[in-house]
């Protein structure tokens, strides 16, 4: 059985969802808080909820005793943990909620997966901890460098489980997913932004002036890896990077759904935004020496296929708004 965190986010209904393909028994556990729009979560798990094998717990990880209850009457083989506090504009607006959300929640969840001698713990953090880097592609042994309160946080994490797994029977591995995108993505996210403007008839703001280069990497690549992942046992915790590694420019990626869409994107070209990382450009060899894994979907498909999922989506005003 699993437990995966975060269960109505993003990463987390994709993960889910896989794992449910696979015929494997899975509790979701969510706090379905209100960064973006509920409504939409709760139609990520009306999906998950079809499946016999699903559970939904609407819990926040740091009840810890409802937590504890949790795993004492539930025999967890894996815990995939990807819930977190995401946005790197909003950590500076409520920098408290990502300490709370992200540090110690899963300070929480990780004290639980010690306690109980899990198998399996996947971490997810993210590419963000790296910061900004003269030589790229990056490496999983290049110095962190966060930019933001949330890529800080991510870090904390990570030390925390460097600390407290050292020794530990449980395989421990920590992710650091590049830029995901794709169907039920995030609206707060560049490519579900650009479609609900576009339907809006509104600008949309490209920061830096479009030259962010981004390492967007599909979302069932993603958890079609933290699969595999989750099956390789490993004496010392491991950490990977989960990309495609093949970095585009923001103008080109406007280009690009300008062509598919065959509409013209009203943009406001503005300058480059505190916090943000310049380039996510990260090298994927040391994952693809662990796993068997090269047929990573091009962002030319990958863009169509999530702007035919916008497409087909009904209720899209739930996509406007967000914070």
């Amino acid at each position: 059985m699993f437990l995966v965190t975060g269960a109505a986010g993003f990463i987390g209904f994709h993960m889910c969802k896989l794992l449910l393909q696979r015929n494997i028994k899975v509790i979701g556990l969510d706090s379905l808080n209100s960064y973006y729009s509920k409504s939409f979560k709760l139609k990520r798990l009306s999906i998950l909820k079809k499946k016999k094998n699903f559970k939904f717990i609407k819990l926040d990880l740091r009840e810890k005793s409802k937590l504890e209850s949790l795993f004492c009457t539930n025999k967890f083989k894996s815990v995939i943990h990807l819930a977190a506090q995401p946005g790197v504009v909003y950590s500076y607006k409520d920098p408290k909620s990502y300490t709370e959300n992200n540090v110690r929640a899963s300070k929480i969840l990780m004290d639980c997966i010690k306690k109980y001698k899990i198998k399996n713990f996947i971490f997810a953090s993210s590419s963000s901890v790296y910061g900004d880097h003269k030589k790229y592609p990056i490496k999983e042994n290049f110095n962190l460098k966060p930019k933001n309160h949330y890529a800080k946080t991510k870090v904390i994490c990570e030390n925390i489980i460097k600390k407290n797994f050292k020794n530990s029977l449980t395989n421990t591995k920590i992710i650091r997913p590049f830029t995901v995108y794709g169907p039920y993505g995030r609206p707060d996210m560049l490519i579900l932004k650009m479609l609900s403007k576009i339907k809006n008839k509104k600008k949309l703001n490209v920061f830096n002036y479009g030259k962010h280069l981004r390492d967007f990497t599909y979302v069932e690549d993603v958890v079609n890896i933290i699969f595999k992942l989750s099956k390789i046992k490993n004496k010392s915790i491991e950490i990977f990077n989960i990309c495609a590694s093949k970095p585009i420019e923001i103008n080109y990626l406007l280009k690009i759904s300008k062509k598919i869409l065959n509409k013209n994107i009203k943009i406001n070209l503005r300058p480059e935004r505190k916090g943000e990382m310049k380039i996510t450009y990260g090298s994927n060899k040391k994952l693809l020496k662990n796993i068997s894994y090269k047929n990573f979907i091009q962002i030319e498909k990958g863009l169509k296929k999530t702007i035919n999922w916008y497409n087909s989506f009904s209720n899209k005003k739930i996509l406007d708004k967000f914070k």
